[in-house]
């Protein structure tokens, strides 16, 4: 196991998908299909990932780099297949740039997104035995159409791969292990022979199931790995083939959460990602999205209409109508309906973001509250302070971004626009409607507003003359 390698295929263009991306750089619940397959590999004990690119390759080598580039704990790297003339083809191509000889081998397909850590586990563990030369992953489906039917002999050796199109009546009728297009090897045995794969067929390429055959033809042992939940052989060519996918992830991780002692008021109208956590007697409403790095405490209220993406938020938060991103929320925080927490925020315990409220990269306080309507930028906010409704941090001059330091306990009265840099020390007060432009001293009264002048009967006056136009 230790020296497990897995060889997910990642060229292909995906027409069907109907795109201007590679197919498996589409996400799934927020992760791109082929992360999926590479951390499932991962997961099953693999810890060399060999992914084989071909369309799309800069694109499909972001992603890799994005998610795996700063791990130590396995190797994960990207083969160019300039050429895409077949599955045996690629496979050769990783095996020719890596220099992979030896110990397991499992060769996996990039839109095969629902595949189990466990599942690999044991396809894996089928060819490390130093018996069997390889192993075909089978499912049994409702629908077989599409998939290669395996000939097994009455000791369950693969006797050979039939593609549907060749199978006689009698075949479709009697043979139910689907080829689920995943194949497990001895490495040194598929580095030995994976030449003998010829391209004598109508499309003139190098075709991996050959290879079932050839190590046949050498007296070698090929088995079956049967998986009963045929969901995990599900590809994905298409968009509808995508949406389906994200069901099945999306009632899976969900009732994993259930289990685990999480509320959902509709499982089905709760999307989770599947790197997200959330604590035990949280209350999930409808059309909430937990998305990347997000984790969760206990005894939350999340939604509905909530979206968080890497977002942490601690116990007994309550986030309704919420928009999160890359933010950090503490203990008890309260947000919304309909607030936006931009990337940089950090809520401590018993702040408050409330509706229609922005903040982006400032600090809140401990018992913090900005209750309605303001904005908050680049701001560092003391314990106990109250913004008034309709009140703004003044914090771009067109160039720079320039920040605002409130202290504790600190009051700012409604419709007040603090221009930064800005300063109000602890214990101030900013009256209403003012415009704050220099510091506020500790305990002060701010007020930056014009005197309030009254004409009278001016309205009056203004009434008639309009009259007299008419």
């Amino acid at each position: 196991m230790a020296n497990a390698t897995a060889i997910i295929l990642a060229a292909g263009e995906g027409t069907r998908m109907k795109s201007n991306h590679a197919k498996v750089a589409h996400e799934i619940l927020g992760k791109p299909m082929v992360c999926w397959v590479a951390d499932a590999a991962i997961a099953g004990g693999c810890t060399r990932i060999v992914l084989v690119v071909g369309s799309h390759a800069d694109e499909v080598r972001a992603i890799v780099g994005a998610a795996y580039g700063e791990r130590a704990d396995v190797s994960v790297e990207c083969v160019e297949q300039t050429e895409r003339l077949g599955t045996g083809h690629a496979v050769r191509c990783a095996l020719e740039a890596t220099g992979v000889d030896a110990g397991p081998v499992v060769v996996l397909n990039g839109d095969l997104p629902l595949a189990r850590p466990e599942t690999i586990r044991r396809f894996v563990e089928s060819v490390a035995d130093g018996v069997t030369a390889a192993s075909i992953l089978t499912i049994t489906a409702p629908d077989p159409t599409g998939y290669g039917r395996i000939e097994l002999d009455a000791g369950g050796n693969v006797i050979r791969n039939i593609e549907q199109k060749d199978c006689t009546p009698e075949q479709l009728e009697t043979l139910h292990e689907l080829n689920a297009g995943c194949y497990a090897f001895d490495g040194a045995k598929l580095a030995a022979h994976i030449g003998e794969i010829g391209h004598d067929n109508a499309q003139g390429e190098y075709y991996l199931p050959d290879m079932i055959e050839i190590l046949r033809s050498h007296g070698d042992r090929v088995a079956v790995v049967h998986v009963n939940d045929y969901t995990e052989g599900l590809g994905v060519n298409s968009r509808s083939e995508l949406a389906r996918a994200t069901r099945i992830a999306r009632d899976r991780i969900n009732d994993r959460l259930m289990a685990e002692g999480v509320t959902f008021i509709d499982p089905t109208q709760a999307w989770i990602g599947p790197d997200c956590t959330i604590g035990r007697d949280t209350v999930v409403w409808p059309q909430t999205f937990l998305i990347g790095d997000t984790h969760v405490g206990e005894d939350c209220q999340l939604g509905p209409q909530t979206r968080l993406t890497n977002v942490r938020a601690g116990d007994g938060c309550v986030i309704d109508e919420t928009v999160a991103i890359d933010a950090v929320l503490e203990n008890a925080v309260d947000c919304g309906p309909r607030a936006y927490l931009r990337p940089g925020t950090h809520m401590l315990d018993g702040s408050k973001a409330g509706t229609h409220v922005e903040i982006k990269k400032s600090t809140i306080g401990e018992g913090s509250k900005v209750p309605h309507l303001s904005y908050i930028g680049d701001t560092t906010m003391g314990s106990g302070v109250n913004i008034g409704a309709g009140s703004i941090t003044c914090n771009y001059d067109g160039v720079h971004k320039h920040k605002t330091v409130i202290g504790d306990g600190v009051f700012v009265g409604s419709d007040t626009m603090m221009v930064a840099p800005a300063e109000i020390g602890d214990g101030a007060l900013v009256a209403a409607g003012s415009v704050i432009t220099k510091p506020v001293p500790a305990d002060a009264l701010g007020v930056g507003r014009a005197r309030q002048t009254n004409i009278e009967g001016w309205a009056h006056k203004h009434r008639e003359a309009l009259k007299a136009q008419k």
